[in-house]
């Protein structure tokens, strides 16, 4: 029988993600981070979260993965929960077992001598059978494509690289829900369009949640279901891309992918065009309009 806190996701259809009237400030602080928060993700959704700085994405992800409130102190309101899970009786260690969080920088979390003892880390914690994490380590890397890395430092690496090991060595703790921040601001357009290819491929083959903060647009835009815009703390856009790309979301900061922004402007100076979110798009509508 489920607990109270953990439902049975096989006995009520239920979002994965919650929150109903949230709210939470900052031990010394007298602003809300998150303010009256009303949010619901399905099971497998691919999810990007975009705002201004300071507009409380990092903060929804600390809530994701149980470092609010258990590591950063602080006053909240409303619920949260994930999987089932009330945040605020969970403990850290139960949500990173759902949870798995990938950084900015890649360096922040990779120190082990190679990549294989990198990926196996996560599974060892658990206290796994050695059988099991041997064959999760095979897994995460060749699901990845760094099986030929295996041996290598990540030290060693390329950015991209790095960012693959980081990556890997969160899905080899089986996460429901996979959290990405920023994984491509340190990396060449190049390595930032692999990377997201790659986290839509989990999402695709895997049926796993992905939540992506991203502010590279131009790469994510054609790869996500639903684009969430926070502003102050609040959620001010909730959409599919095209449907969010094509509203106001650049007035709040938001850098929109650069072949949006160029028709929005066509449009404003009378032009009846339709908005692109990618280039081949914007291509078949300037044809269409040349013939």
């Amino acid at each position: 029988m489920p607990t109270d806190d953990v439902i049975d996701p096989g006995a009520i259809a239920m979002p994965q993600i919650e929150a109903k009237g949230f709210s939470f400030t900052y031990s010394g602080s007298s602003n809300p981070s998150i303010r009256d928060l009303d949010l619901e993700i399905e099971r497998g959704e691919f999810v990007l979260l975009t705002g201004p700085s300071g507009c409380g994405k990092t903060t929804l992800c600390r809530c994701l993965n149980g470092l609010i409130p258990n590591f950063f102190a602080g006053h909240w309101e409303g619920e949260f929960r994930v999987c089932g899970i009330d945040i605020a009786k969970a403990k850290t260690y139960e949500l990173a077992k759902l949870v798995g969080h990938v950084f900015q920088n890649p360096e922040n979390q990779l120190f082990s001598l190679s990549v294989e003892r990198e990926i196996a880390l996560g599974p060892e914690n658990l206290g796994l059978p050695r059988d099991e994490i041997r064959e999760r380590v095979e897994w995460a890397m060749e699901i990845v494509g760094i099986s030929d890395l295996r041996g290598l430092a990540p030290y060693e690496l390329s950015g991209g690289q790095q960012q693959k090991v980081a990556i890997a060595s969160v899905l080899a703790m089986r996460p429901e829900i996979l959290v990405l921040d920023e994984p491509t601001s340190f990396l060449d357009p190049k390595s930032a369009k692999a990377i997201l290819e790659t986290i839509a491929r989990l999402n695709e083959e895997l049926d796993m949640t992905v939540i992506l903060v991203e502010h590279r647009l131009d790469l994510a835009a054609r790869l996500v279901d639903r684009v969430l815009v926070m502003n102050e703390g609040e959620l001010a856009l909730d959409g599919g891309p095209r449907e969010i790309f094509g509203k106001a979301a650049h007035l709040m900061g938001v850098g929109l992918p650069k072949v949006t922004l160029l028709f929005q402007m066509l449009r404003e100076d009378g032009l009846d065009v339709g908005i692109p979110i990618m280039v081949e798009e914007a291509s078949a509508i300037l044809r269409e309009l040349l013939n």
